[in-house]
């Protein structure tokens, strides 16, 4: 049976000590969290999903949903009281605008609760979770009257939303979708379509389902620039002479997919089903893109935190689990053999991962914080600007990366187990079955690799990469001549001179031959990815060293820390010259055999 404890004390340190929260008190909703109040707000979080969410989480696999001979679905059990406790608790509406009954605080704090939620049960974290970012297009896209009727109830959580693009026939490429609006009398329209792989599509935990669907109204354009995206609610109420009818949306089937079971992931069918435009006729990619990149950050805490869960599991495992001796003889030779902790590959597995955790984690917080400046800061346009800069360079970097590195974690937590780990008893295989899928949506990750490379890395002339390498850059120049902090700055150093190779090799070698960028971006991706965790990793070993020097009472943490961070720069951070030598090999190789020898 898996267990699972919220990392409050690593969160509360990287908050206070490596990112200094009262740096941000003049950021709206900041000023409201002191640190007392910060630290119970994540502990009452934690308790929530340490003791409601994840006890469901085996079960919730193990039952799926159901759908029912109307057509209804229904969720596993105690998903419905588990639900009603969440939204009662105030977490979906956790950073939601006041106005529309949310409590105001920083996004960055339903970031950790992401983690949480999606660490304890990820299955059931999704159903509040579109909800936020489905109410977030609302919000930013819909009328003072949409905003006014829809955001209280899906705030407090009556009302769940969702996200309507992939089609059968086009996923990725949505200017092939077919979903039609036609007008109708009155300004609304008729949605007529089918939508598959939609999460929380229909389910039995809110008293209605707000759909956002892109669709294409009669005489629009062609591609993408005819689409427009729609409201489009399981019970209508915007029109009092349609008050409470059931629309013309249903679910025509669950999917029977390898992981997340516990969340209805529907064939949705839409046969003249009433929407309302949201935003602007043509414009709904835009509109969409508000949901769809918040989505993808929150896709990216997924592969934290199934990495997370999986690691503690393992680290407990190993910790008590008797195999063999120590290659250097009995570490325990009062009992039968020796625990799994001994042996150095289980050593080099367990590290890895935390030293993924650890920074991942870090990269996170960091990049939420920007998130709250680009969202509430309009006293200072260059902060501003800064800050969406940034999101826009680390929102495919970090889906990407971190997905793809949580679910290799999740995998090798599994292997530690050996055969106990591929047997549903320990868990282990459900957090690698759950990991999987958020490499694929949300946009799959070599998706998000072409994105980052062909699109935000040349976007305002480079500026957010610039931006990037001149923050890391002054960091070493600050740190490096600090003998404690050379372990840590001197690998940085290496992995940004490889990342400011590979970003000039793109310059010189990818405009004239666009293969060369399609055939390297993964492997920048990760390039990427690896400097990103480096940097993360030597703040927090400096952050770590103050206390220390000041005498913090954590000091076991704190030396846990530098460790597993010099573990990071001397065994993983190196990788950076592999995938340099990749991204230079350029797309020859790749492109040089015909179609039809595959």
């Amino acid at each position: 049976m898996p267990t699972y404890r919220a990392p409050v004390d690593e969160v509360l340190f990287l908050l206070r000590d490596v990112f200094q929260w009262e740096r941000y008190a003049n950021v709206p909703g900041f000023s409201d969290l002191n640190a007392e109040m910060l630290e119970a707000v994540l502990r009452q979080a934690a308790r929530l999903c340490e003791d409601v969410l994840q006890p469901l989480n085996q079960t919730g696999d193990r039952e799926g949903c159901r759908r029912l001979a109307d057509g209804a679905i229904a969720t596993p059990n105690g998903f419905r009281e588990a639900y009603r406790a969440y939204a009662e608790g105030g977490w979906i509406g956790l950073a939601a605008d006041q106005r529309y009954g949310g409590q105001g605080l920083p996004y960055t704090i339903a970031a950790v609760m992401n983690e949480f939620s999606a660490s304890a049960n990820m299955a059931f974290s999704m159903y509040p979770g579109l909800t936020i970012t489905a109410l977030s297009a609302l919000l930013h896209h819909g009328t003072e009257a949409q905003k006014a009727f829809y955001g209280p109830k899906m705030t407090a959580g009556r009302w769940s939303g969702t996200m309507n693009l992939t089609e059968p026939h086009c996923g990725t490429d949505l200017g092939l979708l077919r979903t039609k609006a036609a007008p109708l009398a009155g300004g609304a329209y008729a949605i007529s379509g089918q939508k598959i792989f939609i999460s929380a599509g229909e389910h039995d935990l809110a008293e209605n389902i707000v759909h956002l669907v892109l669709a294409r109204i009669e005489g629009a354009p062609a591609g993408t620039k005819g689409l427009s995206l729609f409201i489009v609610p399981k019970f209508v109420h915007e029109d009092p002479d349609l008050a409470g009818r059931r629309n013309a949306v249903s679910c025509g089937s669950i999917e029977n997919k390898m992981g997340i079971h516990g969340n209805s992931t529907c064939v949705m069918n839409f046969d003249g089903a009433i929407g309302f435009l949201l935003g602007e006729p043509n414009r709904g990619l835009p509109a969409m893109f508000v949901m769809m990149n918040e989505a993808r950050l929150g896709v990216a805490v997924q592969g934290l935190a199934q990495s997370e869960v999986a690691y503690q599991n393992a680290a407990a495992y190993a910790r008590t689990r008797l195999q063999m001796r120590a290659l250097t003889g009995a570490k325990f030779p009062d009992q039968p053999a020796d625990p799994l902790i001994v042996q150095p590959d289980v050593r080099r597995n367990l590290l890895e991962i935390r030293a993924f955790n650890e920074a991942a984690r870090a990269l996170v917080l960091w990049t939420a914080l920007r998130c709250d400046v680009a969202r509430r800061v309009d006293f200072d346009q260059k902060a501003r600007q800064e800050a969406e800069d940034h999101l826009g360079l680390m929102t495919p970097l970090m889906k990407g990366f971190l997905t793809d590195r949580g679910f290799d974690n999740a995998v090798k937590a599994q292997q530690l187990f050996g055969g106990h780990g591929y047997i549903r008893e320990n868990g282990m295989e459900q957090f690698v079955r759950d990991a999987r899928i958020a490499m694929i949506y949300e946009g799959a990750n070599a998706v998000q690799a072409i994105d980052l490379v062909g699109r935000k890395l040349p976007m305002h002339g480079g500026r957010a990469i610039i931006a990037f390498f001149g923050e890391v850059g002054a960091f070493i120049a600050q740190n490096e001549l600090t003998e404690a902090m050379r372990p840590y700055v001197a690998p940085l150093r290496e992995g940004l001179g490889h990342l400011q190779q590979a970003t000039m090799w793109f310059m010189n070698h990818a405009m004239t031959k666009p293969d060369n960028a399609g055939a390297g971006s993964y492997a920048y991706m990760h390039l990427f990815g690896l400097v990103g965790l480096g940097f993360m990793w030597a703040q927090i070993a400096r952050a770590s060293l103050a206390s220390r020097a000041r005498g913090a009472v954590a000091r076991e943490a704190m030396e846990a820390r530098l460790m597993t961070g010099r573990f990071f720069m001397e065994r993983m951070l190196p990788e950076t010259q592999f995938q340099l030598t990749r991204i230079m090999a350029g797309g020859d190789a790749l492109m040089a055999m015909p179609a039809e020898y595959f």
